[in-house]
């Protein structure tokens, strides 16, 4: 394959990560070209900007790790929780109650308001426990890349504050990593930018220099502040310039199906009925394949279909995803809309275009009753026809919060009667033939086993 920037792999990925947070498209590529600008201001060396670089793009990559329980305790959508609290200052008691009393248990009944919140406060530790598996899953994100330690450890220090009232450790001034200040600075500038230009952005770091911004990098931000070309440059996040070109990574066929098995992480820990769904159904999906055939680029375009299929669940709502009940028309419409946002998100990456429809066909049925795009057979290819077998088999044979996993048999039992009309009947066959092999529940690359 030709040279391909990691940045421009993960660049494209992070707008997954915008979703999760509730951010609107392109907000890890603006907030990392307003961390570098601040890292040129300040004088970064070669590889400290590279450092830095890598962590800006990654900074949301633990961004799923609390969703479940944030809309559980909450009692509210994840995202919009997660994007209007990036607009509190959390250190002004006011401040935090306020958006408590607007966002939390927001359409129940009063007592059931109170009681949520009662809980929360009981609590005790909540914010700093959803705050610490965040850190800690986008530090681990950014190992899984073989990324430095000072990238881990700047994801990890992403919301500590100067005056040591942050999450999740508590540090204070320099006891926080540089590139973590940055991060939380940078990050901050961006949201309130988007909102309201810079003269927005600038009040808020003010406002907040000394409390939760370093000092320093503050004024370093009020020396660019008149850069009105560079401000101009963010309505086009293009982060490839500021990369330093001595330090530029580049991605192969091993770091690429590295970062598939790193944004499956990501994915299936957004809810904890789907915690280990993806590597399974890559598992899965391949072993099918092999018994039918394919060579050894089919399976791997089809392991990292299979490994980013449900990329786009990211944009949904947990109160949705763990839902116990029946959904309603409306929540089931939301439902649908995933495949196509994992449409969008693989295309937007030109080294995972070509799987792209792969993975977004991964719900549409031989007979046109599929979603989101109604596609019929004469448009379903081999490898999306086993992926859907795959997908389908791994979610009757794992736990969901509206009922308890199915047996194989019992799954096989319904694999077979809809490739009467729906699935394709070689891939089911060759799925139990897979399942009844040495090879089944063997440990996959991901170290996860399949169980049934």
């Amino acid at each position: 394959m030709a040279d391909i920037a990691l940045s421009g792999v993960i660049g494209a990925l992070s707008y997954a990560l915008d979703v999760t947070e509730g951010q609107p498209p392109g907000h890890s590529l603006r907030s990392c070209l307003i961390g570098m600008r601040l890292a040129e201001e300040i004088g970064l060396d070669a590889r400290t900007r590279s450092d830095l670089f890598y962590a800006l793009l990654l900074k949301d990559a633990g961004c799923s790790a609390n969703a479940s329980r944030m809309a559980a305790l909450f009692g509210a959508d994840d995202s919009e929780a997660k994007r209007t609290s990036k607009r509190v200052d959390w250190s002004r008691p006011l401040s935090a109650l306020a958006w408590s009393l607007r966002t939390v248990g927001a359409g129940d009944s009063l007592r059931l308001r109170a009681d949520r919140l009662s809980a929360i406060r009981a609590e005790g530790e909540v914010t700093r426990s959803l705050m610490q598996a965040r850190c800690d899953r986008g530090a681990e994100i950014a190992r899984m890349l073989f990324l430095s330690d000072e990238t881990a450890e700047a994801i990890r220090a992403l919301d500590e504050h100067w005056d040591g009232r942050g999450q999740p450790a508590g540090l204070a001034g320099e006891e926080i990593p540089l590139l973590g200040r940055i991060l939380c600075l940078a990050q901050t500038v961006e949201i309130f930018h988007a909102d309201g230009g810079v003269k927005a952005a600038w009040a808020v770091a003010r406002r907040r220099r000394g409390r939760w911004f370093d000092p320093d990098l503050v004024d370093a931000l009020g020396a660019i502040r008149r850069d009105r070309a560079f401000w101009a440059a963010l309505a086009r996040p293009d982060v490839s310039a500021w990369e330093p070109p001595e330090r530029v990574l580049a991605v192969d066929e091993p770091r690429l199906d590295r970062i598939a098995e790193a944004f499956a992480r990501v994915i299936d820990a957004k809810s904890p009925y789907t915690a280990r769904h993806s590597g399974r159904v890559a598992e899965l999906a391949v072993g099918t394949a092999a018994v039918l055939g394919f060579g050894a680029v089919g399976l791997r375009d089809l392991r990292r279909a299979a490994l980013l299929h449900d990329i786009g669940k990211l944009a949904i709502s947990n109160r949705i995803l763990d839902k116990p009940g029946k959904l309603t028309e409306e929540e089931f419409a939301k439902v649908r809309e995933h495949p196509l946002y994992s449409l969008r998100i693989l295309e937007r990456a030109p080294c995972f275009a070509p799987i792209a429809w792969i993975a977004a066909a991964h719900h549409e049925r031989l007979d046109g009753s599929g979603y989101p795009f109604g596609l019929g057979a004469g448009k379903l290819t081999t490898p999306m026809r086993v992926l859907a077998v795959a997908d389908v088999y791994e979610a009757l044979t794992a736990e969901r919060p509206y009922r308890e996993a199915l047996s194989h048999e019992t799954a096989m039992e319904i694999l077979r009667r809809d490739a009467a009309w729906a699935l394709d009947g070689d891939a089911v066959a060759a799925l139990e033939a897979f399942v009844a092999g040495p090879l089944f529940g063997a440990t996959s690359s991901r170290g996860l086993q399949l169980r049934h």
